[in-house]
């Protein structure tokens, strides 16, 4: 078992201890937001460690009571908030609480210690950079909430407990060279995402996924400037892209729903992204854009499928919007997410998103958007089908679109069909390692074969009146075997004479136990 896995069955197993006294949802929030104070505390104590070691003393000795120990405390904090973004105290430490919390054994109350040094996080950087990357960021963590106990001591018990268990768990963040605890902390997401049923899409895109769309944008660069995710959810899409690039500069993100996006900034700074480089903001990206004078070098998204948007007639001087004449229907705003990722691409990017097959296909306005992005600008790379099944919380078929504004390939478009190529695990859909290397490198040397792929020109896409539905591109129907009508006769021969001599068996049968045949 690797170091990774070890860690992510510990964490799951502590998981447990909350499960079944309230909704995965809330459980989730509760876990995820202790293993983050847990990992903000251990940095703590290592940064702090770091800069005591030439006086020879270690953090938690200092003795806050006193004049020498405040005169410690200030510096260190604003050493502290500057570098690692926030602050705390001996005192206020994970594993100080959890020791308080279960001395000598026995459940001592420390919710209102507990509540008080989650507030002084967020007030430590109040002022500072880091401060709206810190903003309410534990404000899911509700230690007040009847969900943990009827009783304030029930409540302090399961927490004490929690807390205690995760307390012996080694974080190992002094192993510079590997990002294990990072990793589990998606891998948890990923586990309640799998269990969350509809409201999965709200937070979670599939690692199989988010690989394939991070290979697609990362195509021949091993630095990106930027990379955006206008529907951000719980960051997984834009923390695999900095897996397939040596660096990138800085990441954006957008996220309406408030809780999805405190999980999106705690899973940053959980994969040790410094709090300058990510900028997420917590709003309604097509009604609120937050971004709007930034260009990005890559975009990734998997936007909620089909969703409803207010479609105003305002968006129609909107510079996002404007050019195509159409706005996308209310109640699809599908082509609404396109339009704005298109707005914030870079000349030299490249998006990629994942959308419902009808973005394909259907008429009316989005017809209109779809032809004005292929004739009029050109911008259409690839249409990616994908297996159906493969997203939590629905079985619907998906695809990914694939747009540059400058493309090598300016005279055709790429249609894969890899809807066929995937592994079934219990309920889900999900693409091997072998599947996501067949498309990828598909998509990267625009390669045709037959019933997997097929290089469009642009005349064909016109002639087809710009409908993008794969299989009118790529064949993928398997001819039956011809029939060989004399073999079969023999068999239906062969067929009636085993008949004839069962018959006659079972009439043997009958006349000695002195019965009627049935026939």
């Amino acid at each position: 078992m690797t170091q990774k896995q070890h860690l992510e069955q510990q964490l799951w197993k502590i998981a447990d201890t909350l499960r079944g006294k309230m909704g995965a949802d809330d459980f989730r929030d509760y876990i995820l937001g202790f293993i983050f104070f847990k990992y903000l505390s251990t940095k703590m104590h290592s940064y702090a460690n770091v800069i005591l070691e030439p006086d020879g003393i270690k953090y938690e000795d200092i003795d806050a009571k006193t004049t020498e120990g405040q005169t410690y405390l200030a510096a260190i904090r604003v050493e502290a908030v500057e570098t690692l973004g926030y602050f705390l105290e001996p005192s206020e430490l994970f594993s100080e609480l959890a020791k308080r919390g279960n001395a000598e054994g026995k459940s001592k109350f420390i919710l209102d210690d507990l509540t008080a040094t989650l507030i002084h996080i967020q007030q430590s950087t109040m002022g500072a950079a880091s401060e709206e990357e810190f903003s309410n960021l534990f404000e899911d963590l509700d230690l007040t909430s009847s969900k943990l106990g009827k009783t304030e001591n029930q409540k302090n018990d399961l927490i004490v407990k929690v807390m205690a268990h995760l307390d012996e768990v080694d974080f190992r963040l002094d192993d510079i060279k590997s990002d294990v605890l990072g990793d589990a902390y998606e891998y948890l997401i990923g586990k309640f995402a799998s269990g969350a049923g509809k409201k999965a899409g709200e937070f979670y895109t599939p690692q199989e996924v988010s690989k394939v769309l991070a290979k697609i944008v990362s195509t021949g660069k091993d630095k990106l400037k930027s990379v955006y995710d206008p529907t951000c959810g719980s960051g997984s899409l834009l923390l695999r892209v900095a897996k397939e690039v040596k660096e990138v500069s800085k990441f954006y993100g957008q996220e309406s729903n408030p809780t999805t996006y405190n999980l999106c900034r705690m899973n940053m700074i959980m994969h040790d992204v410094h709090y300058r480089k990510f900028d997420v903001k917590n709003e309604d990206t097509l009604e609120h854009p937050q971004h709007l004078d930034e260009r990005f070098e890559a975009i990734v998204a998997n936007p909620p499928f089909s969703a409803d948007w207010s479609a105003s007639p305002l968006f129609m001087s909107d510079d996002r919007f404007a050019a195509y004449g159409k706005l996308a229907p209310s109640s699809k705003a599908d082509f609404a997410f396109v339009q704005h990722m298109v707005h914030q691409l870079d000349e030299q990017g490249t998006m990629a998103c994942v959308l419902p097959h009808g973005v394909l296909f259907r008429g009316g306005a989005e017809g209109h958007i779809r032809q004005y992005l292929i004739e009029d600008k050109n911008y259409l790379d690839a249409v990616i089908g994908l297996p159906a099944n493969i997203f939590y919380g629905t079985s619907i078929p998906t695809c990914i679109l694939v747009l540059k504004k400058l493309r090598a390939a300016s005279d055709n478009i790429l249609f894969i069909d890899a809807s066929q190529h995937f592994e079934k695990i219990k309920t889900q859909n999900v693409l091997r390692d072998e599947d996501i290397s067949k498309l990828v490198e598909t998509y990267r040397e625009r390669k045709e074969e037959d019933k997997y792929s097929h290089i469009a020109l642009i005349d064909e896409v016109r002639e087809n009146d710009y409908n993008l539905n794969i299989p009118r591109y790529v064949d993928t129907f398997e001819e039956e075997e011809p029939v060989d009508l004399a073999a079969v006769a023999n068999e239906l021969k062969s067929l009636e004479k085993d008949m004839l001599s069962t018959d006659g068996t079972i009439a043997d049968y009958c006349k000695q136990l002195g019965i009627e045949t049935p026939f």
